[in-house]
Order: structure tokens, then C-alpha cells, then sequence
């Protein structure tokens, strides 16, 4: 049984398209429902919100999720990845590699940002990398003409940054964190500042000028403000253009 988007806490931004805000971290999961499979972009930050993000999932689509997208390798957006037993896990190339052979790195990062010792021990044992990794594009078919593309449009927030289009009225294009709303782009130690404007400009040439865009974190906005971002960002790396 199925659930209303209005009813359910996410929010729809296109037919069949929504994303949830999830507490704490302010970080965003997507969901692209079609009739033949579900997929969910990014997996929150443990196993207990992963198996948030699964029920709320599966209440919306009515079956369970097939397939998952990580767009880049921090803990809130990857460790509640183990719960999707049994879909098809994506990420940019490389990132299995990170994942692989990060994760004590993974597992201090996520306690020292507040996440329980015992909570981020288990769900970083648990992770498994991605079966499929993406070099430059990947189409998705979810039935009954749903189609995703995963693009990768890295590096940039990380060296592994993976977007996902959705085309619809209007097209959603998820950007994990290379966009944020909320606050500053944060640029971490496995960021690439040199080369992040570039990303946004493959970003917008992806979505083009009339696509909503999903930050990592904080609210939908539309092309003049991943281009405003991008600018600020170029203006503090030194890259012209």
C-alpha cells in the first residue's frame, strides 16, 4: 500500500520524484519511482536512518528499493547503505576504492562530527562498496518511462562526485554535496577546489536552465544559484571564466 507525498514527509518535486530532509545533518536523500524499479539517491548517515529512509521509501512506492546512487563518500551520506540489501549500488569511479579503504577514516569522521561511536563502528563494518561505478554516464530504466542518468560530474566537493538527472516536468537533477543551500560548499581534505567550478559547470550543462536542483543539504533551487555558487567558488580558487 502507498502512501501521499503530502502524507508521508518527503517532498515531491516532480511526478514520482522527491527527496526527504533528514535530521541532524540537514542532508538530503532522493527518490525516482517508476513502475518497474525504485531507485533512492544517497543512504543517510547510519543503519537505524538507512532503515528510516528504506520504510519511507517503500511506503511511497509501494515495493522495495532496486536501485542506490551514492553521490560522493562521506558518512551521512553513505552509512546506511548495508540495509538496501539486495539493490543495485552506483557511485562514481574510484569510490569503491574509498570505501574500501577509507573507512577507518570514514568511521572517526562520523564520530567526530556526533554520531554515536557504536553507531558508526557498525554501519561502517556493514558497508559494502559499489558494484557499479560510473564513468562519465549511465542511463537507468525504472519503467513506464522513468529513466535516471547517472553522471559523473566530478571531482570537485571529493574527488568522486556523482549527479543524477531525472528528466519529467520539471527535469531534478541531485547533486549531492557539490551544491549546498544551507550553508557554505564545504571543502574537506578530500575536496578539489581547483577543479569544483568546473563540476558546477557540468552540473548546469546536465539540468540545464530550467531543472530543479537538490543541494546535498538544504532546499531546492534552480540554475541562477548553482551558477551564483559557482562564481563565488571560482572567485575563491582563482579560476576564471
Amino acid at each position: 500500500m502507498t502512501v501521499a507525498w503530502e502524507e508521508s514527509g518527503w517532498e515531491r518535486l516532480a511526478p514520482g520524484v522527491g527527496r526527504c530532509r533528514l535530521p541532524v545533518w540537514d542532508c538530503t536523500a532522493g527518490l525516482v519511482v517508476g513502475t518497474g524499479g525504485v531507485l533512492l539517491v544517497d543512504a543517510g548517515s547510519s543503519l537505524r536512518e538507512g532503515a528510516r529512509l528504506r520504510a519511507g521509501a517503500q511506503a511511497l512506492a509501494g515495493r522495495r528499493v532496486t536501485h542506490l546512487a551514492l553521490t560522493h563518500a562521506h558518512f551521512d551520506h553513505v552509512l546506511g547503505a548495508a540495509v538496501f540489501a539486495g539493490a543495485e549500488v552506483f557511485g562514481a569511479v574510484g569510490l569503491d576504492t574509498v570505501l574500501a579503504r577509507g573507512r577507518e577514516e570514514l568511521c572517526a569522521d562520523a564520530e567526530r562530527h556526533g554520531l554515536d561511536a557504536r553507531e558508526a563502528r557498525e554501519a561502517v563494518d556493514a558497508l559494502v562498496a559499489p558494484r557499479h561505478t560510473v564513468t562519465g554516464e549511465r542511463a537507468l530504466d525504472l519503467g513506464g518511462g522513468r529513466r535516471a542518468l547517472l553522471a559523473n560530474v566530478g571531482p570537485g566537493h571529493t574527488a568522486h562526485d556523482l549527479a543524477v538527472l531525472v528528466p519529467g516536468d520539471p527535469d531534478v537533477v541531485f547533486c549531492g554535496d557539490l551544491v549546498e543551500e544551507s550553508g557554505e560548499p564545504q571543502a574537506g581534505p578530500d575536496a578539489v577546489p581547483s577543479q569544483w567550478p568546473g563540476a558546477l559547470d557540468r552540473l548546469l550543462a546536465l539540468g540545464g536552465e530550467d531543472a530543479v536542483y537538490v543541494p546535498g543539504h538544504g532546499a531546492a533551487v534552480d540554475a541562477a544559484f548553482v551558477r551564483d555558487q559557482r562564481d563565488v567558488l571560482a572567485a575563491r580558487v582563482g579560476v576564471s571564466g
